[in-house]
């Protein structure tokens, strides 16, 4: 499900165009059963014009220019170091830990009613120069 989430946000996020060529590039920190099904995706699913590539991170360190970088509950206490990482870049951080919007990361996995859903705070976005799309805030259950 959550493949799907990203692969949906990778339709309603505008990156600048400096990053529209070559791979559209997912970075998956930690283990996540989430890494094998984008993996299945990249397979037979573009990004506009871009093939999609994934990679996998053991650690903030490894993190290279990412479109996407998919922060695992395991590695959540890691999120600063990944926001200083990834600080110059067009990166949208997602994440799947309650209270991470709040502490720098774009996009926040939840269950609300067990159903996946997702939170947004759009200044986090933004400030990646990143835009987000009005459809995107209408999906998300909180817009902050």
């Amino acid at each position: 499900m959550k493949a799907i989430f990203i692969m949906n946000f990778t339709k309603l996020v505008e990156w600048p165009q400096s990053y529209r060529q070559g791979n559209f590039v997912v970075g998956v920190v930690g283990d996540s059963p989430l890494y094998t099904e984008l993996v299945k995706m990249s397979k037979t699913k573009k990004v506009a014009n871009q093939s999609l590539e994934v990679k996998k991170y053991i650690s903030a360190a490894e993190i290279g220019k990412c479109h996407i970088v998919y922060v695992s509950k395991s590695e959540s206490e890691s999120l600063a170091s990944i926001l200083k990482k990834v600080k110059f870049n067009s990166t949208l951080i997602v994440s799947e830990k309650q209270g991470l919007v709040d502490k720098g990361a774009g996009i926040n996995f939840i269950v609300k009613d067990n159903r996946q859903k997702f939170e947004l705070n759009k200044k986090n976005v933004e400030k990646y120069k990143l835009k987000v799309s009005s459809n995107l805030e209408a999906l998300a259950f909180t817009v902050k």
